[in-house]
């Protein structure tokens, strides 16, 4: 899954993205949401989510509730 795809599919569900910055080895994204979530997207389209939001978060995206 793509980084702009993830950013939509959670802001369609009213979490607002907080942040958004390229992750420490260059290698994907790191963005923050407003409900507490992590969510790390690689380059390869790989997802893992870690934060208090992250259950709603991995629900959105259809992903095991424990991603990370």
């Amino acid at each position: 899954m793509d980084v702009d795809k993830v950013i939509a599919l959670v802001s369609a569900a009213g979490i607002e993205l907080t942040d958004r910055r390229r992750s420490s080895k260059d290698d994907g994204w790191s963005l923050s949401f407003s409900n507490g979530a992590a969510v790390e997207v690689s380059d390869g389209g790989e997802v893992g989510v870690s934060g208090n939001g992250a259950a709603d978060i991995a629900r959105l995206l259809d992903l095991p509730a424990n991603s990370r």
